[in-house]
């Protein structure tokens, strides 16, 4: 999967720089592709890569992980 996501963002940024160096009749669309590419497929990718295996109750700003912050906070100033 990394590699995937690795050659998927070469491949986006090559068809954007294409775009923009080159100057033929479709360059524009060589960036549209690429911004879309980018945005639509390689970034949920990533993202889905990255917290496949982590749970969100972690990163959630409830009552118990508040009170977690504010105990640790209290440690450090000690």
């Amino acid at each position: 999967m990394k590699y995937l996501i690795g050659t998927l963002t070469l491949i986006v940024f090559a068809c954007i720089f294409y775009g923009f160096i080159w100057d033929t009749d479709y360059s524009e669309k060589f960036i549209g592709f690429g911004v879309v590419g980018l945005f639509f497929v390689v970034f949920p990718l990533f993202s889905y890569y990255r917290w496949k295996d982590k749970k969100v109750e972690d990163y959630m700003l409830t009552k118990e992980n508040l009170e977690k912050m504010r105990k640790r906070e209290g440690d450090k100033r000690s």
